[in-house]
């Protein structure tokens, strides 16, 4: 096991938990190492699904993971959202808190998206303040994930990983290294996924996120509605080693299958970790004739269907 980052501990290998796997859980108990929740499915939720949480939090640990928090908005940061965080935090005795290094709405509104940042010196500043504030009120360092992205911004000076280095080093956050993402960010701007992944400081990354994704051959989409492509495992790999290793989950957002078919494709994180893992110029993801094929199907889901969707 690695050292702890940030004070937080290799959980191993967990799942997103969905509504869909309530009563597999509830009833067959499965050997899962930890769970990690969409934090606004339940920070205003009873009934049922809480009852469910408290349940699995009895046996599980748990990991907060949100899409509100919308920390590169030029909105005041909201204080109640905040401290029902902090609150679900506490009585679920989640071992972090994770969101998006993004911002979902303006002037009162959201989007319900994770909407990309110009990445600069006065953005940085910017996020830096909000991230610090965020710490103070939760009264832990908060971990912030890289999103997919679509497009950029002529304002943007500063590379993703060297922002993600600098926020970390400037606010005193940890890192969710989303591996999916990276490879669906570089595919769409054309950017070499090693050079990111050596360019992110391992010792604060906490958490790595896997997923499945839609190539649409001219980008990709990231939709988490499908197996964990290989050369997105061969990323994964690298990340492990560099970083040392830390958490890992996997995210199935959309096309949900059965628990065990997602247990499954998390447990193959053993085989890419378990044998020696070989060098970063071993690895061959970056040439643009060995993306994979677009697929056949013609419906693509938003990336963030899922939100929501548990609260009954």
């Amino acid at each position: 096991m690695s050292t702890p980052r940030l004070g937080y501990p290799n959980l191993g290998f967990g799942v997103g938990l969905r509504a869909a796997h309530y009563p597999h859980i509830l009833k067959q108990k499965p050997d899962v190492d930890w769970f990690e929740i969409i934090s606004e499915n339940y920070i205003d939720s009873q009934g049922r699904p809480r009852s469910v949480l408290d349940q699995i939090a009895e046996r599980y640990p748990l990991v907060m993971h949100g899409v509100s928090l919308s920390i590169g908005s030029t909105d005041p940061l909201d204080f109640d959202y905040l401290e029902k965080l902090k609150r679900l935090a506490a009585e679920i005795n989640a071992v972090w808190v994770s969101d998006h290094l993004c911002w979902t709405g303006v002037a009162g509104l959201n989007a319900h998206d994770l909407l990309p940042i110009p990445l600069n010196e006065q953005t940085l500043a910017h996020v830096s303040e909000r991230i610090r504030v965020v710490q103070d009120v939760l009264e832990r360092p908060i971990v912030l994930e890289n999103p997919s992205s679509y497009v950029t911004f002529a304002a943007s000076t500063i590379s993703e990983w060297e922002f993600l280095a600098r926020m970390a080093e400037e606010s005193g956050c940890g890192l969710l290294l989303d591996v999916n993402n990276i490879y669906v960010s570089c595919y769409n701007h054309d950017l070499d996924p090693l050079e990111y992944l050596r360019g992110v400081p391992h010792d604060r990354v906490v958490q790595f996120h896997l997923a499945g994704h839609t190539n649409r051959g001219t980008h990709i989409i990231d939709t988490h509605d499908g197996h964990v492509i290989d050369r997105v495992w061969e990323l994964y790999r690298e990340a492990y080693r560099l970083t040392g290793g830390c958490s890992t989950l996997l995210e199935w957002d959309a096309n949900i299958p059965d628990f065990p078919v997602l247990h499954a494709e998390v447990l193959k994180a053993r085989r890419f970790i378990d044998t020696e893992a070989g060098t970063a110029e071993s690895i061959t993801v970056t040439s643009d004739n060995e993306w994979e094929a677009p697929p056949t199907e013609t419906s693509v889901p938003h990336p963030l269907t899922f939100i929501n969707a548990d609260v009954e």
